[in-house]
This record gives structure tokens, C-alpha cells and sequence, in this order.
């Protein structure tokens, strides 16, 4: 055999060998010793490799190569069983998305075939009625028929209120009323723009459309079981931003497994040119499929000073189990919120079933897919905080922000009187225990007399979008915080006693960093730490050091219709504890939906006349572009806190007036510059209950 020959036959037979190799059979034990090594690295180096095979000796005989191969195919394998196990959960969602789209589909032809039969009813009573038919007067006469039942049902449900057998017939037509309205047709429900049904969306949203008061409805897959979904959902405090309190008064059981509960909820008032509202509710649970909150008609007692009773027609959830996992949900709210009692010109935040949607109705899904996606990890968790934490966070801003626009006087605020410009109002607390807890106590500053103090506002503004003015003011903080007002801190910095971090919001001598915490499935709401740096407390204090704000930022996106858009902030100190005292301000914006049947011709943009409660008021015809720009309107409110020594407290009154003043004009400059149209308005208005 040639030299040639025998080479070539040891390339073979080292081939051979290279091919058997490929086919290794791991003993159980190296195969326990490979996955411990890969549960800690799933990609090994070389070198790691060539230590595994010399720290462990059952895994002598097999060679780098093999070890990483095996190592290869390991990751293979996991990577297709997370895609197989992505695709299952997909397919339960598609499933249960299908059944929920052919429940709708079923929904929807009920509805046309119920419009048919009345479409022809009508025609035949047109063509059969007599011509000297008083319509007009059947329809006085029907409606109050219809008072008059009203009333009797309300004075039933006062006379059995305290009767277990009464309450429980109420119970059950109110549960009647509320399933008709989840899966029948008992509301002419109008799907709601831009949110469209699929594995991944919020839901099947709709709205109310020529019905008593307003009302939403969802259809949505929730990847929780439905104990904890009723769990999650009676507790109405932790999703229901605008909620204040809610108090159990009474619970009788049913007898059925379930309860019967007579609860008092009050939900704050979105500006500050309306009253808060309260209601007297029914709630009827049945084992762990329902959870319902059904009106009593006739809510005992009057209404809270500084509130204004409410209605809840029947609401409520409907929660069912899916297969392979997790719930399906139907939710209706349904509620009457006496739009009659505000200023004409907010109606629209009474009467729009798209801000209802979004206040209530979307916000308990949103909430429950964040709970969701806590708890299966795909949540990143920052800065070693927990998701539970980071959500408290936000609800502490939120009710903060609250307080200040509504100043209840049940929490210690009380009006000042004005310097006769009506534009920008001033409440003082001097009692700020019952906002920021046992801080206040603590504080010196709060000890010799001192308290909050809050500057509030509101503006009308008149095609501007409220996403982008919002996300303006997010980004370009020096546009609208004047740092030439110093009054404050002159007065207050007087005495070294603060609150850690509460201080001005003016003097910035370097740029803003925003440092990202949290943010929910959807990206509706960012919680954010803002660092603004080189920040001083006076012109003449050589010193500059940064300041901190805890800051939460949500209704950013444009293409969610009717929802509340706001920026909150409040100071906090560098360690940024988790019981860190927080006095919120802020800007909210929330659009006003024109009425459809108001005539441009009789639109009005005279705020003086439009603030009357009831249509008295003068109105002027306007040209067809201001008419447009009529559509276009939203609500801004602006508060801003701060604190006060006793000795101070004039001073600082006056420095606050005239800073919401400054950052009024900078909004009106902000809102003209990105208009997509010349000609936008910002007209502030006050009228504070």
C-alpha cells in the first residue's frame, strides 16, 4: 500500500470515529451533571467546558466537542418548548377569543332581528294610526307612568331595605337587568373605536347609545382563575383611581352561597369646577362566578357635604372559567351621574360612555392583566423593588393628585380668599396628618404651625391634542417651570424643617434625566424617577444640587379615544424610601365630546356664558372653523402643593398664586405652538366648589 493509501485510510478511520462520536449515549449521571452546569450557564465557553471535564470525572471520557454539541441541542430543545408552550397558551386564547367573538356574533343578531321587528311595528303604526293621534301626549303620558313606577320601586327598596327576603328579591331582578345588559340586548351597545378583539387586546369593548345615563361593556380573557379575579375586582380601591373610599355598611347572606352587601363608595370629581360624587349600592354575589354591584334605587340618607348623589343602575361582572386555564369576564357599568348639576360646558365628562369605558370598565382589565403578568415573572422587576410597590406608587400619586383638586373638607382643607382674580384658587390644610400620615407629626416644620397649601386651576383648551401637549410637558420641563419665581423658597427655605425633597420647582441650571421604574403591560402609564440637575433655591444660594420627583405619566397614546391623560409629580429625597411622604401636582386633560344634536350655529366658545348651569346663558354664532375647532376641546386642570410655616403662610399664598399663573401662560403658549392649527385657545376658568 502506497504512502498515499495509508494516509487516506487513517482520515477515514478518524472520520468514522469524528461520526460515532456525534451518537454519544450520556449515562443518567453525567446527564445530571451536564443540566446542573446548564441551569447555571446555557452557553459554557471553551474553557468552561475543558474545567467541567476536568472537575468532574464521570464526564472524563467525553470530549469538549461532544460537550458542546450536547449543550447545543439542550438549548434547542428549551427554545422549542417555550415556543410550544407559547403556541398552546395562544391557542387557549384564540379559543376562548372564538367563543367570545360567537357569543357576540349571537348578540348582535338578536339585536338586528329585534330592529327588524321594531322597524316593521313602526312602519305598520304609521300607516294604521289615526290622523288625529296625539303622539306627543302618549309620550308625556308614558314617560310618567314610567316616573311613577321609578318611584315605586325606589319606595319599595327603602320600605325593605332592612328586610333579608326583600333585599334579596331585589337582588335577583337587579341580576336579571345586569345579565340582559352583559349578554343580551338590553342596552344598544356600539362598538368602541380602536379596540379590536385578538389574542393579545384588552378585549371587546362597546358603549351605551341611547340609554338611561351611561354604560360600557367588555368581553376580555384573563390568565387568572376566577377566585382571584372576584378577588381582585371587589376590591375596588386598588384599580378604581377615581375611587376614594368604599365602606361595607352591611352584609346579610343570601342563603345561596352568596351576599348581599350595602355599600357607600365616594369617587372624586375630575376638575375642580365640579362636585365629587357618592353612591348608596347593592352588591349580589353568587358563589365565584359573579360579582355584582347593582343600585338600591334609593340610597338611605343625604348626600356627604361636598358631594352630589349618584346613580349605579345594575353592573356588575360576570366571571367564567376557561378551558385549559384562566377566565373569561363580561363587565357592564352602568351609572347616572346627575350631568345636570355641573357647568354646562363639562357635561360631556358626565354624559361620554368612552370615558366611563376608560375610567372603569377598561382600567379593571388593564389591572388584572398586569396582576397577570406579575405573577407568571414577565414583569421585570427595578431598582429590587417589587411590581406590588411600584404599583402602590402610582395609586399614592393618583389619590394625592386627587385631594388636592378636590380639597374635601373632611381632610382639613379650607378656601382663602382671593387677591379678586378669580382664575387661580387657594386652599390651605392645616392639618396635613390626615394626607401624609405620621411624617407630619414628625416634621418641626408642621409642629410650629405649618401646613399645605395647594394652587389649582383650570383651563379650557380648544384643538389641542391632549396626548401630545401631555408628552410636551413630560420631555420639556423648562418650557413651562419658570425658575424666576424664588418667592417660595425665600419664605419657606427660612426654616430648614421640610419634608425631604419638598421644595421649589424653579432655578434649573442643568437638564432633566429620566430614570424609567415601572410600566404597565399596555404602555398606557409610566412611573418614572426625574433627576433635574444643577437645581438651586434662590438666585442668590451659590449652591446647585440635583432634585428628585417621583413622576407618573399615563393616556400618552393618542389613539386611545375619550381616556384621561395626566402628568404627576412629587418631590422626593435621594433614598426614595418605600414609605416616602408624597405631595402630588400635576396636569390632567381630558377631552369633552361635543353632542352630536347641538347645531354649530348655536355652539359657543363664551366661557363666561357656557360655565352657567342650564343653557340661559347668551350664545353667538361662531364661523365654521371655530366650530371644528369646538370639537375638539378638553379640560385642563392644574394643581400644585407646597408647603408653609404659619408665619409664612401669606407669602407663600401669593408665590403660589402667581407661579400656577406663570405656568398657566406657558401652557397657553406651549398649546399654541403645537397646534396642528392656527388659531387654538386656552382660556382658563375657576369656579372651585
Amino acid at each position: 500500500m502506497t504512502t498515499v493509501g495509508k494516509v487516506g485510510k487513517c482520515l477515514q478511520n478518524e472520520q468514522q470515529q469524528m461520526d460515532a462520536g456525534k451518537y454519544v449515549r450520556y449515562t443518567p449521571e453525567q446527564v445530571e451533571a451536564l443540566e446542573r452546569v446548564y441551569m447555571e450557564c446555557p452557553k459554557p465557553s471553551s474553557l468552561r467546558r475543558q474545567q467541567l471535564i476536568r472537575e468532574c470525572p464521570i464526564l472524563s471520557n467525553i470530549e469538549p466537542k461532544q460537550i458542546k454539541v450536547w449543550f447545543q441541542n439542550r438549548r434547542c430543545r428549551e427554545k422549542q418548548r417555550k415556543e410550544a408552550s407559547r403556541l398552546q397558551t395562544v391557542n387557549r386564547k384564540l379559543t376562548a377569543m372564538n367563543k367570545l367573538l360567537m357569543e357576540e356574533n349571537d348578540r348582535l343578531q338578536k339585536q338586528v332581528s329585534q330592529l327588524v321587528y321594531e322597524n316593521g311595528y313602526m312602519r305598520q303604526q304609521i300607516h294604521t294610526a289615526s290622523a288625529t293621534t296625539d303622539t306627543s301626549c302618549e309620550s308625556v303620558v308614558t314617560s310618567g307612568q314610567h316616573q311613577q313606577q321609578q318611584n315605586a320601586k325606589s319606595s319599595h327598596i327603602q320600605r325593605d331595605a332592612n328586610n333579608p327576603a326583600g333585599l334579596l328579591a331585589i337582588a335577583e331582578e337587579t341580576l336579571a337587568e345586569f345579565l340582559s345588559k352583559a349578554t343580551g340586548t338590553s342596552v344598544d351597545w356600539v362598538p368602541m373605536v380602536g379596540m379590536k378583539p385578538g389574542p393579545d387586546s384588552i378585549g371587546i369593548v362597546a358603549v351605551s347609545h341611547n340609554c338611561s345615563g351611561v354604560a360600557a361593556r367588555a368581553c376580555g380573557l384573563v390568565s387568572l382563575e376566577p377566585t382571584k379575579v372576584a378577588e381582585i375586582l371587589k376590591d375596588r380601591l386598588s384599580w378604581y383611581r377615581d375611587c376614594r373610599c368604599l365602606n361595607i355598611a352591611t352584609v346579610i347572606p343570601a342563603g345561596n352561597g352568596g351576599n348581599i352587601e350595602l355599600m357607600y363608595m365616594q369617587i372624586y370629581a375630575p376638575t375642580t369646577l365640579a362636585t365629587a360624587r357618592d353612591f348608596w349600592t347593592l352588591r349580589y354575589t353568587t358563589g365565584f362566578e359573579r360579582s355584582l354591584t347593582p343600585a338600591t334605587g334609593g340610597p338611605p340618607g343625604p348626600p356627604a357635604t361636598n358631594f352630589v348623589r349618584a346613580e349605579m343602575l345594575p353592573s356588575g361582572y360576570l366571571i367564567r372559567p376557561c378551558e385549559g386555564g384562566g377566565s373569561m369576564i363580561h363587565i357592564v357599568d352602568h351609572v347616572d351621574l346627575d350631568a345636570w348639576s355641573v357647568p354646562e360646558v363639562l357635561r360631556p365628562l358626565y354624559e361620554s360612555p368612552k370615558i366611563l369605558a376608560h375610567k372603569m370598565t377598561i382600567a379593571a382589565l388593564r389591572h388584572m392583566r398586569q396582576i397577570a403578568h406579575e405573577t407568571t415573572g414577565e414583569v421585570v422587576f427595578s431598582g429590587g423593588r417589587q411590581p406590588a410597590v411600584l404599583r402602590t406608587f402610582s395609586q399614592r400619586l393618583s389619590r394625592g393628585f386627587n385631594d388636592a383638586i378636590n380639597g374635601f373638607m373632611d381632610d382639613g382643607w379650607s378656601l382663602m380668599s382671593g387677591d379678586g382674580g378669580d382664575d387661580v384658587t387657594i386652599a390651605i390644610n392645616s392639618f396635613p396628618s390626615k394626607l401624609l400620615g405620621s411624617i407630619a407629626n414628625s416634621s418641626p416644620l408642621f409642629a410650629f404651625g405649618g401646613g399645605i397649601l395647594c394652587a389649582k386651576a383650570s383651563m379650557l383648551l380648544q384643538n389641542v391634542p391632549p396626548a401630545l401637549l401631555v408628552r410636551f410637558l413630560r420631555e420639556h420641563r423648562s418650557e413651562w417651570a419658570d425658575g424666576g419665581i424664588d418667592a417660595y423658597p425665600t419664605a419657606a427655605l427660612g426654616s430648614s424643617h421640610l419634608i425631604p425633597g419638598v421644595r421649589s420647582v424653579g432655578n434649573f441650571h442643568g437638564g432633566q434625566v429620566i430614570l424609567p421604574l415601572a410600566q404597565t403591560v399596555e404602555n398606557e402609564e409610566f412611573l418614572e424617577v426625574i433627576r433635574l440637575e444643577g437645581h438651586g433655591f434662590g438666585q442668590d444660594d451659590p449652591v446647585t444640587r440635583d432634585m428628585y420627583l417621583l413622576q407618573l405619566c399615563n393616556g400618552v397614546d393618542e389613539n386611545a379615544v375619550g381616556s384621561c391623560t395626566q402628568l404627576v409629580f412629587a418631590p422626593i429625597d435621594e433614598s426614595f424610601a418605600d414609605d416616602a411622604p408624597l405631595l402630588p401636582s400635576g396636569f390632567r386633560v381630558i377631552p369633552l365630546e361635543p353632542k352630536a344634536e347641538v347645531p354649530s350655529a348655536a355652539r359657543t366658545l363664551d366661557l363666561a356664558s357656557a360655565l352657567e348651569v342650564g343653557s340661559g346663558g347668551s350664545s353667538r354664532a361662531i364661523t365654521e372653523g371655530a366650530s371644528n375647532m369646538y370639537n375638539l376641546r378638553s379640560v385642563l386642570t392644574i394643581a400644585f402643593q407646597f408647603t408653609y410655616e404659619s408665619h409664612f403662610r401669606e407669602n407663600v399664598a401669593a408665590m403660589a398664586r402667581q407661579y400656577v399663573r406663570s405656568v398657566v401662560a406657558s401652557v397657553q403658549r406651549v398649546a399654541m405652538a403645537i397646534s396642528p392649527r392656527v388659531g387654538s385657545l386656552g382660556q382658563s376658568i375657576s369656579r372651585a366648589p
